[in-house]
């Protein structure tokens, strides 16, 4: 008896939710209509940081900060979707690490487009055939991705969020228990990092089959009742393959660092990023030089990564990112004093997504 009243009071809950998410959507829509009548951008990251902190100050219940990301992420996106429906380009295909991160911005509702390489979301971005599009920019064990860093230089999408994503491998199978396992479907590089489970579990002379993604590995697998894959858990989930291990890399901390890319500018926030790509004057000091113009105005940069510019001989252009919008003043000063002796691109001003 006492369980039925909860349950009714639940029920009470959930009409009021309903009934509050949409009163939010109608002043959604309406903000909607103005934004596309002002040709201001529909996704604003700023502004749902804002709305993010302002709840995690407010609460005192069960839920935290993680769980109010996962609703509020949602309810945003659902709410972009009713303001404006917009294409979302991904390095793919499906059920990829990528395709998962830009379903936690995007949402159930997004329109996603999977393309099979880092440039192709480029070249949809600037066609106009997608407004955002998702990529990874470096891992912190492997390193920069190179394309992405070479297209950031050759394309003029701008980077208008970050997000950082810890990246786990499932042992995915149809199997009931290991004994039942023949093959394994994996990426070379998620078998690499499961060394260590592999070993353990005396899978490491099992045969090994390359696929071309985590996600083609699930779906041999979902094929293949006497195999399992290395693959992301959104993967897992996408073909039915049930996980066995969910998290299986050797690496525990291993995380991936996303750019979402789109073609406006983010208004300032008190926690704001800028990336710039710089090729500083090819004389002996000109780097050091141009660093120095940093420290002298209080700018911290947390970021420098050189790249060839695949021009004759061996110049260099360096990615960086550092502290502050690009309309502060102190960063303003820096462009001025470089103006004539360095070529610098801004890539983007976003909310820091550490």
């Amino acid at each position: 008896m006492n369980l039925d009243k909860h349950r009714k009071e639940i029920d009470r809950l959930d009409n009021e939710i309903l009934k509050l998410l949409n009163q939010r959507m109608v002043e959604v829509k309406t903000i909607g209509d103005l934004k596309q009548t002002t040709g201001s951008a529909i996704y604003r990251p700023e502004r749902e940081r804002e709305i993010l902190d302002r709840l995690k100050k407010l609460n005192d219940g069960y839920l935290n900060d993680s769980a109010i990301d996962a609703i509020f992420q949602e309810v945003f996106a659902v709410s972009r979707n009713i303001e404006l429906p917009e294409n979302i380009a991904y390095l793919g295909p499906e059920g990829s690490f990528t395709h998962q991160v830009a379903k936690s911005r995007f949402g159930a509702m997004g329109r996603y487009i999977g393309l099979n390489s880092i440039e192709a979301v480029f070249t949809v971005l600037q066609n106009k055939e997608a407004k955002y599009g998702v990529v990874p920019i470096e891992n912190n064990t492997e390193g920069a991705v190179g394309i992405t860093l070479d297209c950031l230089g050759k394309f003029d999408a701008k980077i208008i969020a970050e997000i950082y994503m810890d990246i786990h491998h499932s042992f995915a199978t149809l199997c009931e228990n290991l004994d039942g396992v023949k093959r394994i479907y994996s990426h070379p590089q998620g078998y690499n990092q499961c060394r260590k489970f592999l070993e353990e579990h005396f899978l490491s002379d099992i045969e090994f089959i390359a696929t071309k993604s985590t996600a083609q590995a699930a779906l041999m697998a979902s094929e293949d009742p006497d195999s399992a894959a290395i693959c992301s858990h959104i993967a897992a989930k996408l073909y039915k393959v049930p996980m066995l291990f969910s998290k299986i890399e050797d690496n525990l901390a291993n995380k991936t660092r996303f750019l979402i890319l789109s073609d406006f500018k983010n208004a300032k926030s008190d926690k704001s990023k800028t990336s710039i790509l710089a090729k500083t004057a090819d004389r002996p000091g000109g780097l050091v030089e141009f660093l120095q113009t940093f420290q002298k105005n209080g700018v911290n940069l947390t970021k420098i990564e050189s790249r060839p510019t695949k021009e004759r001989g061996f110049k260099t252009v360096f990615y960086m990112d550092f502290v502050g919008h690009i309309d502060d003043e102190n960063v303003q000063n820096i462009l001025k004093e470089n103006a004539h002796s360095h070529d610098i691109k801004w890539l983007g001003s976003y909310v820091n997504g550490e």
